[in-house]
């Protein structure tokens, strides 16, 4: 009988320790200093998804290296069906491996959802919580050794590029790549209310193992800004804190050691907290330090996102509403924002856990070299930047209208769920329309363009003749922080900046010198006015004065045969 009973436990042990072992990641079941792989990765949450009914695993859109992006979903109440759980749960997004040489997010996810599945943590109430496993696919599967030349494991990880040499986190504006489209259907069907997005961080050393970007306050909007400046992050730093994790902003100082301080870093929507923010979602970056030890980064990546589940789950109410409230600030001939600035005049001590740094000759090269001394830690208060000042408003038109031969601008829009209807009939319409008077374009490719800045725009109210299927584009909807940063071209990135409508700033048609000499002649003695204003540029402009070509230019420009495309911007503002 005793024999019996021995048998029946050790049976008992044997199939608990093969359910555990069952359901270990391969980070565990490595030496700390391994990430899975993508196959590994989907094959993981297939597993989960298999044998548990509170998770859930689909495939969404394409990316760039022919595979589908993934979303796995964790819901205690076994439902997946978003339209019913945004009435009555709040949503967090966790996006993994954007770029994939900085996987801790990616290892990270897979225990928090096998703990959740497990019972091993508190499972949310009034959460539910999706998951991208692996966004840059291509460059996960592009795995390496020597390409992270400054961080501190894993042994084998992906590439920062993805299958097309993109870096997604540019490209949330453009969407060039596949993996851009299909993130942008998962993050409209689900509509996120919070958004984390996992790195590792580079540039100075210092002792914290986590820092973080919060999503921008100031840009965010006044109701959900306060929110997150005031209350959340802090709940969630010293949250952390009692999990004996340290953390600081992200430490924006490359040029300089951050002990003489540093600013908050400015996401445009160009990266993804960025690009989320347009739709109020409240925006996190994990931004583990790079000369920490793997299996380190990999442990604080998962409290961070712990603890904004444990803060989203009890404060979900109050964050759906707060969505709602904020959209409601942005109203037609109201002001917006286009182009912030740091405000260095607004500076916050902050305690900093630091090193000592200084420099000596290199041994490599000729000049000398930055070191910091990990024997020399230190506390120290520095001086931080974290509030952004407006210097370029626009006032909120009541609607855009767009000529349908902007096709592709049109489904970018459409694709973000933008509200938009055809004209009917052919109709004259009184708008604001916009010359572009001025823009610098890069030396370089940036991300497959070469991109503009410095955009000066000059308007003024005209009726244009707009054709049937021409869309009209109400301000008034959910997305109407993305049409302004998008439409409206003196933002940083905006789709005229991101050269969505260069084929306007070429000249298509000319002249020939001495066959138009006639008509200018004939221009100027029919123009008395014009005849005026062309003597006084001669006069008060010495280079103008000295070119005869420009001078037979300026006349033409300002006839009727200079086209009216060229430098037009073709998105119209309708104001009144």
């Amino acid at each position: 009988m005793r024999f019996c009973t021995f048998l029946l436990i050790l049976f008992s042990i044997c199939s608990f320790a093969q359910k555990k072992n069952k359901y270990d990641t391969f980070f565990e079941k490595g030496n700390g200093n391994q990430s899975a792989s993508y196959q590994e990765t989907i094959a993981y949450y297939k597993l989960l998804a298999d044998d548990f009914q509170t998770v859930e695993m689909k495939k969404m859109g394409l990316t760039d290296s022919g595979e589908p992006l993934h979303m796995v979903v964790f819901n205690p109440e076994k439902q997946f069906d978003f339209g019913t759980i945004q009435k009555n749960k709040a949503v967090i997004l966790l996006n993994n491996g954007i770029h994939a040489g900085e996987p801790d997010g990616i290892d990270a996810s897979m225990q928090l959802f096998r703990d959740l599945a497990l019972e091993k943590i508190k499972a949310p109430k009034n959460t539910v919580i999706v998951c991208i496993p692996v966004y840059n696919i291509g460059g996960a599967l592009n795995r390496n050794s020597t390409s992270r030349a400054n961080q501190d494991g894993p042994e084998v990880y992906g590439f920062r590029g993805n299958a097309r040499n993109y870096d997604l986190n540019r490209d949330f504006i453009k969407s060039d790549t596949r993996n851009t489209k299909s993130f942008v259907e998962i993050f409209h069907t689900i509509n996120a209310d919070v958004f984390i997005d996992n790195h590792v961080s580079n540039g100075s050393d210092y002792q914290y193992k986590l820092t973080y970007i919060m999503t921008q306050h100031d840009k965010l909007g006044t109701v959900l800004g306060d929110f997150l400046n005031s209350e959340m992050m802090p709940a969630l730093v010293q949250d952390l804190q009692k999990k004996n994790i340290e953390t600081t902003p992200y430490v924006n100082a490359f040029s300089d050691t951050p002990d003489k301080g540093f600013g908050q870093f400015f996401e445009s929507p160009r990266f993804a907290t960025g690009y989320t923010s347009l739709f109020n979602a409240i925006g996190f970056v994990v931004e583990t330090h790079m000369l920490k030890k793997y299996a380190d980064r990999v442990q604080v990546t998962y409290e961070y996102m712990r603890s904004a589940i444990d803060f989203t789950d009890a404060n979900y109410q109050k964050i759906k509403q707060l969505r709602l409230k904020n959209q409601e600030q942005y109203q037609p001939q109201k002001s917006y924002t286009i182009k912030w600035e740091i405000d260095t005049s607004k500076t916050l001590p902050f305690s900093f856990l630091g090193y000592e740094a200084g420099y000596k000759k290199s041994d490599v090269t000729t000049g000398n070299r930055l070191f910091y001394d990990r024997t020399k830690p230190y506390k120290k208060d520095i001086p931080y930047s974290k509030e952004f000042k407006s210097v370029k408003e626009i006032i909120i038109p009541k609607a855009y209208i767009i000529p349908k031969g902007f096709w592709p601008v049109i489904d970018l829009l459409k694709s973000n769920t933008i509200s938009c209807s055809q004209l009917k009939n052919d109709t004259i319409i009184e708008v604001e329309s916009y010359k572009i008077a001025d823009y610098k374009t890069a030396n370089s490719a940036y991300e497959g363009h070469y991109l503009h800045r410095n955009t000066t725009i000059t308007s003024s109210i005209e009726k244009v003749a707009f054709a049937k299927g021409d869309y009209i584009i109400p301000t008034q909807q959910k997305g109407i922080k993305y049409l302004l940063e998008t439409l409206e071209p003196e933002a940083m990135d905006s789709f005229f900046n991101w050269n969505f409508f260069d084929t306007m700033l070429q000249q298509k048609e000319g002249y020939s010198d001495y066959v138009f000499e006639d008509s200018a002649t004939a221009i100027l003695k029919e123009n008395p006015k014009l005849k005026t204003e062309f003597e006084q540029k001669k006069q008060s402009d010495s280079k103008f004065m000295g070119n005869p070509e420009a001078q037979l230019d300026w006349i033409y420009k300002h006839s009727a045969y200079y086209e009216k495309a060229h430098l037009q911007y073709p998105v119209y503002r309708i104001v009144k």
